[in-house]
């Protein structure tokens, strides 16, 4: 994919998507070249990329392994996905707190809870805050080139902390 930036108020690109098409052909490029900056702007501050399962099971939701250092968020069963480093994390979306909704620090490379500031390392770890724990993981499992994450499995470092240590994935 070519490199994509962030589209500035003035810029050459902004009046070119704001004029009329004729065809919808026409369109497809800027449309496209919208919705890549759009991606980039949510990945550069801290919203994670939306992801959906791309297979389902009863409460099991398969996503592909992340490529890189990251964080991938499926909005719709409430899963965050996680890589860092050789290891692969699904937490609920929810801070642990009040339930609000977790949110990436790409630039601190953390975890943090917009309504209270609580935050959280990569591995879900807690940091500081008002939280009183880590951020809650569900069960994973490799399955060939996917992760399998088990949403009816939901572990909380103070209550399973045997099962929220092992709720990782290593990779290879």
């Amino acid at each position: 994919m070519a490199a994509h930036r962030i589209l500035q108020l003035g810029d050459p690109e902004l009046r070119e998507i704001s004029r009329p098409v004729e065809t919808p052909a026409a369109a497809r490029p800027l449309l496209d070249n919208l919705r890549d900056t759009l991606h980039e702007f949510q990945r550069t501050h801290g919203f994670g990329r939306g992801i959906s399962a791309i297979a389902t099971k009863g409460g099991e939701h398969t996503y592909p392994i992340p490529a890189a250092d990251g964080v991938q968020i499926d909005k719709d069963n409430e899963v965050i996905l996680a890589r860092s480093g050789k290891s692969v994390y699904a937490f609920a979306l929810a801070c642990p707190h009040q339930n609000t909704a977790l949110r990436w620090d790409a630039g601190n490379n953390r975890f943090q809870c917009p309504k209270h500031k609580s935050k959280y390392r990569p591995d879900g770890t807690f940091i500081e805050g008002r939280a009183t724990r880590s951020m809650d993981r569900y069960a994973v499992r490799l399955v060939g080139s996917s992760v399998a994450v088990d949403v009816d499995k939901l572990y909380q470092e103070d209550t399973d902390l045997t099962q929220w240590q092992h709720a990782v994935v290593s990779l290879p």
